[in-house]
């Protein structure tokens, strides 16, 4: 497997030595794996796909996960996001259902979240790899050490909205520069936790005011 397609717009930024040392590192540990035939989502190709849509100095938002989905053909690569075909996981529909509540948009028929990365969100999961069927097997395989790094440049470089659903995505709030970003927490959407606070959190409202604030255009939420 190799897992070398890592986008060039995020080399310099995170340090071209850094990244190298680090994809060489788990290149050996995916070798492994595949020696072990394992299944591993998102394919290939999609592993670094939240990096491929949104520059480094265009990200406006970053919403961050815990792992990818671990069902067959689920993960795509982006935070939450599913392909169209695939239905609904149960936190996402109460992603929709919160911004349906907030902004009154129609719940979406599909999960795929490409239109909010092409709106320079950036959907970025803590761990970007997992087993067929084992959530958190990745865990300790040693990604945080590169999605720690995007979030620690992402906040020197500042006018950033990091958004921290959940107890593992608040674990990251250290790394963030408070006074040259905004952060917004709430629990996590899923069903275990939802109508302990992430239900009438307002997030996509408030995404939207301080982007205004800020002078820039404000998110167009509704999925086609």
């Amino acid at each position: 497997m190799n897992i070398l397609n890592f986008p060039d717009t995020w080399l310099e930024p995170l340090g071209k030595g850094f990244c190298q040392d680090f994809l060489d590192e788990m290149e050996s540990k995916f070798l492994k794996l595949q020696a072990q035939n394992v299944s591993i989502f998102p394919p290939n190709p999609s592993i670094f796909r939240a990096l491929e849509l949104v520059h480094f100095l265009e990200a406006k938002v970053l919403i961050l996960g815990q792992d990818p989905y671990h069902g067959f053909g689920q993960a795509n690569g982006l935070s939450f996001s599913v392909n169209k075909e695939i239905s609904i996981p149960p936190s996402l529909k109460n992603i929709f259902h919160e911004l349906q509540n907030d902004l009154n948009i129609p719940i979406s028929s599909h999960g795929d979240l490409t239109l909010w990365a092409e709106q320079k969100i950036l959907l970025l999961n803590s761990v970007l790899t997992v087993e067929e069927g084992m959530p958190n097997s990745h865990q300790e395989m040693g990604w945080e050490k590169l999605t720690d790094k995007i979030i620690t440049q992402l906040s020197q470089r500042g006018n950033m909205i990091f958004v921290l659903w959940g107890k593992s995505a608040q674990k990251k709030y250290n790394l963030i520069d408070k006074t040259q970003n905004n952060i917004l927490i709430a629990p996590h959407p899923s069903p275990l936790s939802a109508y302990r606070g992430f239900f009438g959190c307002k997030h996509f409202s408030s995404i939207n005011k301080i982007l205004k604030e800020n002078g820039f255009a404000k998110i167009n939420w509704k999925l086609e």
